[in-house]
């Protein structure tokens, strides 16, 4: 139950701010809709709804935190006409967005690697308002050419995360699940990257009014490394792969607000498995997710006992989904359920070999991949084989029945250095 607020109260003082900006927010987009998901709450014996932010106008809630942090901005200095970012993703699809609504000038810098998709995406949404430099093969060149141009062209930086203006504008995602719900759920479960929609849900609610599960993917996990280092710690390496949340560094306000998470609240979550819950989202309830918008509902699995009987809020925070990514998606989901595996095979050099071989597959069993390699000796050929199965356990049977036939049937599906490079 929500804890009691009174006159004077922070978090009574913060939710009264967030209304003004919700209410401000509504002369451009209406509320995002709170649906209770029938097939999830079925599956974990709870009571789950999904707060769909990524049916925003952009298909993200980073709307909220630029609408409010470029309206503030604008409030202080009547005559600020410049604004400047720099993202590749969500956050500047958001400032495009806003930049035309308040008709200012958007310059917003991109990695030269960031795909047409999102470019074109953040053109249509700016329109002429938004100009897009391309500078960076890291996103930290990026970042660094973004700022030094804001500050000799006397621009407003926005932050895409670590930002009072732009925590509070993502508060506004807690201010409509609390009207929409109409009651407090008994868990938020929320997507993390660099902090500012988890700062600004626990900012509106408090830390002690619920329980908060937060998840963010193991190839970026920069809150369990700031909990355990008792602040923000830069991550040595990052896993692209959840671009909307794989942060090396969560924001120094971002973890002010989130310093007294507890370990046992954090849940770093397999990119791999992750692809099934997406893969699973698409195909059964027809949501469309991009990887951080599937990941508070992929960590639902992992606290099955904690949730069972009670109203568990999730956040989609995004659908920015490039299709292009599907095969890649399907990919890893097969191989973490362990329905696809590759192997290189061995065989004699014979007449029938590759035939036995392929006898040994059974009905389900299917070639996804096949390509000789070059011959390890005169009477012995190598081949690159992999197969999809619908049912794991066939892999098992496959092997046994290589080894009695005399092949060797090597499986590499987890030896990066080599399946890199082959598959």
């Amino acid at each position: 139950m929500k804890r009691p607020t009174q006159a004077g109260d922070p978090v009574t003082e913060y939710q009264d701010n967030t209304a003004k900006a919700a209410q401000a927010m509504r002369e451009l987009f209406e509320e995002t809709p709170m649906q209770r998901n029938d097939h999830l709450s079925q599956k974990y014996g709870a009571d789950i709804w999904l707060k769909r932010e990524d049916l925003s106008p952009v298909r993200s809630y980073k709307i909220r935190g630029a609408f409010n942090a470029i309206s503030s901005a604008l409030t202080a200095k009547p005559g600020q006409q410049l604004f400047v970012c720099a993202s590749a993703g969500n956050h500047a699809q958001g400032v495009a967005y806003v930049c035309k609504h308040f008709g200012v000038k958007g310059i917003i810098y991109m990695p030269v690697t960031t795909p047409q998709q999102k470019i074109m995406k953040t053109k249509m949404f700016g329109d002429d308002q938004v100009e897009i430099v391309l500078l960076g093969d890291f996103f930290d060149d990026t970042l660094a050419a973004a700022q030094a141009y804001c500050e000799t062209e006397g621009g407003h930086f926005l932050s895409p995360f670590d930002d009072v203006d732009v925590i509070e504008g993502q508060s506004t995602v807690a201010l409509e699940i609390e009207a929409q719900l109409g009651r407090m759920p008994d868990m938020m479960v929320l997507p993390v990257g660099g902090g500012g929609l988890s700062a600004g849900i626990v900012s509106y609610f408090g830390m002690d009014a619920l329980d908060y599960l937060f998840v963010e993917p193991k190839g970026g996990a920069s809150l369990v490394a700031a909990v355990d280092n008792k602040g923000p710690l830069t991550l040595e390496t990052v896993d692209n792969f959840v671009d909307g949340a794989a942060v090396a560094r969560i924001g120094s306000r971002n973890f002010a607000v989130l310093m007294d998470v507890v370990p046992e609240q954090v849940l770093p979550v397999s990119e791999d498995r992750l692809c099934t819950t997406i893969i699973e989202m698409l195909n059964l309830e027809g949501v469309v997710l991009e990887p951080a918008g599937a990941l508070s509902i992929d960590a639902l699995q992992d606290v099955v006992d904690q949730i069972k009987g009670k109203t568990v809020v999730c956040v989609t925070s995004g659908g920015n989904f490039d299709f292009e990514r599907l095969p890649e998606v399907k990919e890893r989901a097969q191989r973490y359920l362990g329905l696809k595996r590759y192997f290189i095979l061995r065989l004699p050099q014979r007449p029938g070999a590759l035939k036995d071989f392929l006898g040994m597959l059974g009905p389900n069993d299917d070639i996804a991949r096949f390509e000789y390699l070059k011959k390890s000796a005169r009477n012995f050929g190598t081949v690159f084989i992999g197969i999809e199965t619908d049912d794991r356990t066939s892999f098992a049977r496959l092997e046994k029945s290589a080894i009695r036939a005399g092949f060797s049937l090597r499986d590499i599906t987890e030896d990066t250095a080599i399946a890199d490079f082959l598959v």
